[in-house]
């Protein structure tokens, strides 16, 4: 007996339950990220593009994954490569190879330390020739220092551009570069500004203004070992970019190698410090402690401005180097201002600082204000993906670049 002939209808079919949002939720990033996606060489780059765009691991849940490493992975293996059609063809038998473009001639390892380490013999030399004039007229003194910080400059600018610390994402900003010629300039001339307009000065015309020189070799010679710090962090964290599987995991692993690698340059600051003034110390500037840290201070901000920009934030690296800059011009504005009718308070600060700690303490204390706020940026800035991409330096077989974490570990 069937159902309508026992007098009961048979019970509905359960309805299917209703979908909320698209079947296929990564289509909607494969749309909207497809040229990040075809352009991507692993799925590393796909990862920190989505970073870059604010997708974070909670995003990524939303997309059925755990996090954005994972999400990259599926999308760079379902969004063709721009390049396959040419791979194709190229493995077709019979098929001519693709014309390859000849790359520039990389600098090798010897030859990018050597440019590193030209600052430092550029100034020594400048120096010894400056010593070593046996007429010591003012127009040929002049013409030797000139030509030295020329030089000087110039390596400092071949160092950049050749090293760890040369900007990769793009030119870096031109506020940065003034602000740090600024602090350079004031680590020079600062202290003997400083105690010329304590004293009422500087008269005019009046002696010539004395140079910290022990500062100035000390800053260009620190120059090896800044870069070397950033090459060892920037390897170690793109190896632990390749090994994490979350973003929180990846910020454990790079904050530890931020604060090594400055404390470590900080180290390597203060040994050619000291050496600088034990050598020129006939030719460097009065000072104890206090203008050695004051050098140390200003090279740990120089090298984290610089490594700032080189992984792709110079906008925080300008600001640490302006916020240094403005510090250390408010110490003579400061002065200055105090010579007017009522406002004699206004360069009591300076005036107690001096006394206690010499005018050095001025920059010293600028410095380490400026790289304290920068290290603490950093440790933020510099524990996402995008921050790490691959190394753009050739490998040693060739001049390609090597974009596969196993070349970092053979680096």
């Amino acid at each position: 007996m069937t159902a309508p002939e026992s007098g009961t209808a048979a019970p509905p079919a359960p309805r299917p339950a209703p979908r909320h949002g698209p079947a296929d939720p990564v289509k909607i990033l494969m749309h909207r990220h497809r040229t990040l996606c075809e352009r991507a060489v692993d799925p590393l780059e796909i990862a920190a593009g989505l970073e870059a765009h604010g997708v974070t691991d909670r995003a990524a849940a939303r997309f059925r994954h755990r996090d954005v490493f994972s999400l990259a992975e599926e999308l760079y293996a379902r969004v063709p490569r721009a390049d396959e059609p040419e791979r194709a063809a190229a493995e077709e038998p019979g098929a001519d190879p693709p014309p390859v473009a000849p790359a520039p001639a990389p600098l090798s390892r010897v030859a990018r330390a050597a440019v590193q380490l030209l600052p430092g013999a550029i100034g020594l030399a400048t120096v010894a020739a400056h010593a070593s004039v046996r007429t010591p007229t003012g127009h040929v003194l002049t013409a030797v220092d000139a030509t030295g910080l020329l030089l000087t400059v110039l390596a400092v600018r071949l160092a950049l551009r050749h090293g760890p610390l040369r900007l990769r994402r793009g030119p870096g900003s031109r506020a940065a570069v003034l602000w740090a010629a600024w602090a350079v300039g004031y680590a020079v001339y600062g202290d003997w500004l400083l105690t010329q307009l304590l004293s009422g000065g500087p008269d005019v015309p009046g002696p010539h203004p004395r140079a910290a020189v022990a500062a100035a070799v000390a800053l260009a010679c620190a120059l090896a070992p800044a870069a070397g710090c950033a090459h060892w962090f920037a390897v170690r964290a793109r190896r632990g970019l390749a090994t994490s599987r979350a973003l929180s995991e990846l910020a454990s692993r790079v904050r530890p190698l931020l604060v090594g690698a400055t404390l470590l340059f900080l180290v390597a600051a203060a040994a050619l410090a000291l050496g600088a003034r034990l050598l020129l110390a006939g030719a460097g500037s009065p000072g104890g402690r206090t203008a050695v840290a004051a050098v140390c201070a200003l090279a740990v901000l120089l090298f984290l401005a610089r490594l700032l920009s080189a992984h792709g934030f110079p906008t925080a690296a300008a600001a640490g180097l302006g916020t240094a800059a403005a510090l250390e011009a408010a110490a003579p504005a400061l002065v200055l201002a105090a010579r007017l009718p009522g406002l004699a308070r206004l360069g009591t600060p300076v005036e107690v600082l001096v006394r206690a700690a010499g005018p050095a303490a001025v920059p010293a204390l600028a410095g380490a204000l400026a790289a304290l706020g920068l290290l603490v940026h950093g440790l933020r800035a510099l524990t996402g993906a995008c921050a790490h991409p691959p190394s753009p330096e050739p490998d040693r077989r060739g001049g390609t670049p090597a974009t596969d974490p196993a070349e970092d570990r053979r680096s």
